[in-house]
This record gives structure tokens, C-alpha cells and sequence, in this order.
């Protein structure tokens, strides 16, 4: 299940370029932090590996949290914890919708 409340962006509102200084520069420092210690471990990942896919993989990841946290402060806390509650009672979110209806409305905006 998911929330029609995180909307994308419309063509009118800036969003962070997928570069780790822009994408940090959005955060709170908790949710830095959280970025930083992901950032640090795939780029060892990718040392190891010689392969950047990954990096691009945290970046997108991390654009869209960096998005929604400039919107809305503490956003990814608040998923974090609505994840978290969800796994523990099996219970989707109050007004959350179907796969097919989020497929449904996506959809509808690209129509748009």
C-alpha cells in the first residue's frame, strides 16, 4: 500500500540534482547522517567493485528523500517509523491505497 500524499514534484518546484553535496545540503543533520552512513558504505562497495551503479542507485534513492524533506522536515523519520509499524501489525496505513490504484493514478498524471 502507499500514500497519495507523496506526490512528485510538479515542473515548478525545485528539486536537488542527483550530486551527494546537494542532496546533504537538504537534509536535517539526523537525516544526514543517515545519508552519510549509506553514502560511506556504498562507495567502499564500489571501490571493491569498480562498478558506479550503485552510487547512481543511493544518489536517485536519496534525491527523492532530499525532495521530501525540504517540502516536508522530518518526512523520512515519520516513513521510517509508518514502515516499521507496518511490518510489526500487518496493518497498512489509515488512507493508504492499492498497487492497481497507485498504478492507476500514475497513469493519470502522465496523461496530464
Amino acid at each position: 500500500m502507499a500514500s497519495p500524499a507523496a506526490a512528485l514534484p510538479s515542473d515548478h518546484e525545485p528539486v536537488p540534482p542527483p550530486d551527494p553535496q546537494a542532496i546533504r545540503a537538504c537534509l536535517t543533520p539526523d537525516v544526514a547522517a543517515e545519508f552519510d552512513a549509506e553514502w560511506e558504505i556504498v562507495l567502499d562497495k564500489a571501490k571493491a567493485s569498480k562498478d558506479l551503479a550503485p552510487v547512481h542507485e543511493l544518489l536517485a534513492k536519496w534525491r527523492h528523500f532530499a525532495y521530501s524533506e525540504l517540502r516536508d522536515p522530518g518526512s523520512y523519520f515519520r516513513l521510517l517509523a509508518t514502515a516499521a509499524r507496518t511490518l510489526a501489525t500487518g496493518q497498512a496505513p489509515a488512507g493508504s491505497i492499492s498497487g492497481d490504484e497507485m498504478k492507476a493514478l500514475i497513469r493519470q498524471r502522465l496523461v496530464r
